[in-house]
């Protein structure tokens, strides 16, 4: 029963892994889940804890822990190489956008409420 119910979902999970989860957390750019794909590029010294896509330049920043700092750093392959996917940036800045639009709209609201 649980084997089948595992790979009854298993499609629906596979097909939303690269996908941002759109959330507002006032870190940068949108949380995204790692595909099977992308884990085979990362170098393994990089955490995949915490990974975000910035809509700027579209690739994958990572959250590093350091002794000083936590900040957040490109993604890298194990030669190097960022790691980048234009799609997932056309759907960040679409989410960004959206949001930016949702702040302005309540700002308005909120003004031309206040000066009743």
């Amino acid at each position: 029963m649980t084997r089948t119910l595992a790979a009854a979902l298993m499609p629906l999970l596979l097909t939303a892994c690269a996908e941002p989860v759109p959330e507002d957390d006032g870190l940068p750019g949108l949380p995204v889940e790692i595909t099977e794909e992308i884990i085979a590029l990362v170098d393994p010294s990089q955490s995949l804890a915490s990974v975000r896509i910035l809509p700027e330049d579209g690739c994958y920043w990572y959250r590093y822990s350091g002794p000083v700092e936590t900040t957040y750093l490109p993604l890298r392959t194990a030669e190097g190489r960022r790691i980048c996917s234009e799609r997932a940036a056309e759907i960040a800045a679409t989410a960004e956008a959206e949001r930016l639009a949702a702040e302005a709209a309540a700002a308005d609201a909120e003004s031309a409420g206040l000066g009743t």
